[in-house]
């Protein structure tokens, strides 16, 4: 199935200079993500569509095309982009999916699923990361197929469950149960697990339909941590 591709970005009087600068630098990266060993296809034409300099700070854009986190404010970072297309390319998306994203933070990983999978849920804690995230999403990129809430990401999104694909942009100790519970038979959840003093595994979780899941560490990583409410 074919990447969707997003509307234009929808800044005012934005110069189709501007526009043409910010394609070549998103598939410059794409071709970037290649070298380094991603292969999927569809992930890598949903990088070369997305501008990651739209969920950066102002004063950081011009480090938007850098393959390493960078700080958003609130304690928080946008992951880097190997990270978004190594975890993103361990999902296997092929557009009919409903997927649960915890932690939106910038918005950018979200804007990747959403090119990929028919629905995105995203629950994010910090009501300023949130609203960014919003304006970003849908007053920006116009993406009809995101739906967004504030709130405790470990809780997950349970009316709206079960779902093909769970993505979670934050460390926790353990993988929250709740995210596990509202997964569908059959489907994969992908997560950096693990202490903060000792950095993370990133783990793919493939429930079964027995009801015994394969669990599995595939990539070390450094994720900022999964928080709860107060």
């Amino acid at each position: 199935m074919a990447v969707r591709r997003p509307p234009r970005s929808r800044d005012a009087g934005e110069a189709t200079g501007a526009i043409d600068y910010d394609r070549a630098v998103s598939a410059e990266l794409a071709r970037q993500m290649r070298r380094m060993g991603i292969a999927d296809e569809r992930v890598l034409d949903a990088m070369a569509q997305v501008p990651r300099h739209l969920f950066v700070p102002e004063e950081l854009r011009q480090e938007a095309d850098a393959d390493r986190a960078l700080p958003i404010g609130c304690g928080q970072t946008i992951s880097q982009p190997y990270v978004v297309a190594f975890m993103t390319q361990q999902l296997a998306l092929t557009g009919d999916e409903r997927v649960l994203e915890i932690g939106t933070g910038s918005g950018y990983q979200t804007a990747i699923l959403a090119l990929l999978a028919r629905e995105v849920f995203s629950v994010e804690i910090v009501p300023a990361l949130a609203a960014r995230a919003r304006d970003a999403l849908v007053e920006r990129l116009g993406l009809g197929n995101v739906r967004l809430r504030l709130g405790d990401g470990s809780r997950g999104w349970p009316e709206e469950a079960p779902f093909d694909r769970i993505l979670v942009s934050a460390a926790a100790e353990q993988i929250p149960a709740a995210l596990v519970s509202q997964l569908r038979p059959g489907g994969m959840l992908i997560a950096p697990v693990g202490p903060q003093d000792e950095g993370q595994e990133l783990t793919l979780v493939v429930k079964g339909n027995d009801g015994a899941n394969e669990v599995r560490p595939i990539l070390p990583v450094r994720f900022v941590p999964l928080t709860g409410p107060g």
